[in-house]
């Protein structure tokens, strides 16, 4: 630390420096308890907050590097126990704590372990609807997992007999509470299940703190109220009570006497409807026989003689008849109606009809067919008188007629002594014949 002297003071900052400084070196972690306010939770992640008990309080911070690491989320108003040190902003000169661990005190861990479990539960489908099995309506024996000397098995047992007294109830001993209360709800319930002698039960306890109750918050107990074959109702506490057996369980009751009124009929009640269907059983008898004699009464008015039922039902018959023919000849107006279109259709569709115009165009294209081919025949005939002369002009008979001959050498026209040897066979074409000659000799013309 700075000793100042007089010629030469100390800035504020190297103040809260020293400050700073003493506390943290005279104060090592420390663990606090108190209630948490006006937490706040900024952008940057670090949260601020004061601590305090019933006379002082103090500010704190945990930054974000160590409330990350924390498996619940603190909350304005809940006790917390933390773990700390102590020491100044020296921007403010704030004296304020910085917490390194947090975690909840007392009720508050509790509670914590209670939500924790009943989301792991929830999250299986333990507390699923569909797995609530409904009450009977008039149990034959009901059965009541509590402890027999509590405050609950006395109301239970008061509001039973106030209300049914005829059904028998069975009473399953078991702790309610402490550190043996799990196991002994347990195997009470399991005695109830193997004996299988009650339609209903009924699982509680009167009201207590949270630590109290808390034997309805084992996960062992509560999978067991969940999987019991026999429908049951839990009755925890109070009605701000809750425990996890109130959510497995098929119904919930907010107190021990709710549960009893519950899983038993009010026999006030069965007997007023009793009385309320005696009633009505009486009315419906006298209705049952003031029918028959009313009915009675109105057939005797309805009966008649046989002549006039046949006149009747001959008239009936009659006007039936007329209606008939009435029908019939509307029918057949309405069908007469459709065929008329019809027929004018089947009468152009006729094929006598369609013979005849095709008949009709066969002579119309007759006289106009021989005109086109007569001129086409003409055209015809010139252009074959052309073509016959062109060819005349051109034949090798025309040559010949003149004076001219074609000399072969077997197949082929001789057109030069170079295709020739003595001794070959030719024949001349003359135009009115033939001659065949040997070649004795070939002698070429001289040109130059």
């Amino acid at each position: 630390m700075t000793i100042s002297s007089r010629a030469e003071p100390l800035s504020i900052s190297q103040l809260n420096l020293d400050a700073q400084g003493l506390l943290e070196s005279s104060f090592p972690l420390i663990w606090l308890q108190g209630e948490l306010s006006n937490l706040s939770r900024p952008a940057s992640g670090h949260w601020y907050f004061s601590l305090k008990d019933t006379r002082a309080q103090i500010n704190g911070a945990m930054f974000r590097n160590r409330n990350r690491l924390l498996d619940f989320a603190p909350q304005n108003g809940q006790q917390v126990l933390v773990r700390a040190k102590v020491t100044l902003y020296v921007p403010r000169g704030n004296f304020q704590i910085v917490v390194e661990h947090m975690e909840p005190a007392g009720q508050g861990a509790l509670k914590a372990q209670f939500d924790a479990l009943k989301a792991q539960l929830q999250s299986e489908g333990l507390f699923a609807q569909d797995r609530k099995q409904a009450l009977p309506a008039w149990p034959s024996q009901i059965g009541v997992i509590t402890s027999p000397s509590g405050a609950a098995i006395r109301d239970i047992l008061q509001v039973l007999q106030r209300r049914c007294p005829s059904i028998p109830v069975v009473i399953y001993p078991a702790a309610v509470q402490g550190a043996d209360a799990p196991a002994q709800l347990r195997q009470a319930l399991g005695l109830a299940v193997t004996r299988n002698e009650c339609d209903v039960l009924i699982i509680g306890r009167g009201g207590g703190s949270l630590e109290d109750l808390w034997a309805f918050n084992d996960e062992a107990l509560t999978r067991a109220v969940a999987e019991c074959p026999i429908p049951i109702v839990s009755a925890v506490g109070h009605e701000v009570d809750t425990g996890l057996t109130d959510f497995a369980a098929d119904l919930r009751a907010p107190t021990p006497s709710a549960a009893a009124e519950l899983v038993s009929p009010d026999l006030s009640v069965v007997s007023q409807r009793l009385a309320g269907l005696h009633r009505r059983l009486r009315w419906a008898m006298a209705q049952q026989l003031r029918t028959p004699q009313e009915r009675l009464r109105h057939l005797s008015q309805r009966l008649r003689s046989p002549r006039q039922h046949l006149e009747q039902s001959s008239q009936r018959l009659d006007e039936l008849h007329n209606r008939l023919q009435r029908q019939m000849q509307h029918r057949l107006t309405l069908l007469q109606g459709r065929l008329q279109p019809s027929q004018q259709r089947l009468a152009r569709l006729s094929p006598e009809r369609l013979l005849l115009d095709r008949q009709q165009q066969l002579a119309a294209l007759n006289k106009r067919l021989p005109q086109p081919i007569q001129r086409q025949i003409q055209q015809q005939q010139v252009q074959l008188a052309g073509l016959s002369k062109r060819l005349q002009t051109a034949s090798p008979l025309e040559t010949l007629a003149r004076g001219y001959s074609i000399t072969f050498k077997g197949d082929d026209a001789v057109r030069s002594v170079s295709q020739l040897q003595p001794g070959d066979t030719l024949t001349t074409r003359l135009v009115d014949g033939e001659v065949t000659a040997r070649v004795e000799h070939v002698q070429e013309s001289d040109t130059d």
